[in-house]
């Protein structure tokens, strides 16, 4: 026979069943709120922060590229890619890591000069180049390049820099020694920025730099100071030379026209003097031959003719006078026959 309990009796089992009927509501309470066991609790809150640690740590891939820059993606330190302008993800670190190259920034590099950025800390000798000729001519150059390849420029050179600043001056010495000191000093320093540019360029694509030259200027292209004195005298005394040259040449230019002119003057005076002698000549025998014939026809006459011309030339160069004593008194006294004479 079951033995009905009452719960308001004293039996002490009756009251321990009564009492774990009211514990049940307060313990799922409990467990509802994470109030129970510290134990269990700390477990929790350890799997939601490592959940959270997991989250941020992906969302930390994430990347913004900026339209001037260009990103270079490395995977365990190895090149993976190169990303263009915009939001890319990529396996968080230490994964895959980026690195942000500005590809639009135009950057210097002077030579020469006393505040470029010379690596070897010798700008006097940098500057101080020989000539062609034979001469040493102080130079300053700038030379403006930018990045054309990221991945290039980051891992093909360990200082790009460095590496332009001696290619440039290897460069610009093979162009300068190939040049004479005039043309480099006075006008013809934009071939010279332009061959360097050129042959810099090249050098730098056989080492895949990653770099494209922009523009070469030359500031400085004078003799050194030390010698500047002579070199300005030398100077002189070329535009001096070039003066006295201009001169001659233009006094040449006046002379030889004038000597032609008189030889073509010569030339056509003998011309006319030997068409004119030749003239006379044959003028000279054409009057013999008439006379000749007339002689023929007529002696007595043309003697006589002969003779009187003969007379009448020899006296016409005569000082003397000799007129008729008969037809004096008819001469007029004022005349003096003496002056209408002809001396020779």
């Amino acid at each position: 026979m079951v033995k009905n309990s009452n719960p308001w009796d004293g039996n002490g089992t009756d009251n321990d069943n009564w009492a774990s009927v009211e514990e049940i509501p307060l313990k799922r309470s409990l467990k509802r709120f994470k109030l129970g066991d510290p134990q269990d609790n700390w477990t929790g809150y350890a799997k939601y922060g490592f959940i959270l640690v997991v989250v941020l740590w992906i969302c930390s891939g994430f990347y913004q590229v900026q339209p001037s820059e260009a990103g270079v993606v490395l995977r365990f330190g190895k090149y993976l890619e190169t990303t263009d302008a915009g939001l890319h993800y990529h396996l968080p670190t230490p994964i895959e890591d980026v690195i942000k190259v500005n590809v639009t920034q135009e950057r210097s590099i002077n030579l020469g000069s006393g505040d470029s950025r010379d690596f070897r800390n010798n700008a006097f000798t940098e500057s101080h180049m020989l000539t062609g000729d034979e001469n040493i001519v102080d130079i300053n150059l700038t030379v403006v390049w930018k990045i054309k390849d990221a991945k290039n420029f980051l891992f093909s050179m360990r200082s790009p820099e460095e590496t332009v600043s001696v290619a440039a001056q290897s460069v610009l010495r093979e162009i300068v020694g190939q040049s004479e000191m005039q043309p480099i000093i006075t006008g013809d320093r934009g071939k010279v920025e332009d061959e360097t540019k050129d042959e810099l360029q090249r050098v730098l694509d056989e080492f895949n730099a990653g770099i494209v030259i922009v523009r070469v200027k030359l500031q400085k292209a004078d003799p050194p100071r030390e010698v500047v004195d002579a070199f300005n005298e030398v100077q002189r005394a070329k535009a001096d030379m070039e003066r006295f040259k201009n001169e001659a040449e233009a006094y040449r230019n006046e002379v030889i026209p004038n000597a032609k002119g008189q030889a073509a003057q010569i030339a056509q005076d003998a011309e006319a003097y030997k068409s004119a002698t030749i003239n006379k000549a044959e003028g000279e025998a054409k009057r013999f031959a008439s006379v000749y014939e007339a002689y023929k026809n007529g002696k007595e006459v043309t003697i006589r003719k002969m003779y009187l011309d003969s007379i009448e030339s020899v006296l016409s160069r005569a000082h003397k006078v000799i007129i008729d004593p008969s037809q004096k008194g008819n001469l007029l006294p004022v005349l003096s026959l003496n002056a209408q004479a002809p001396k020779e």
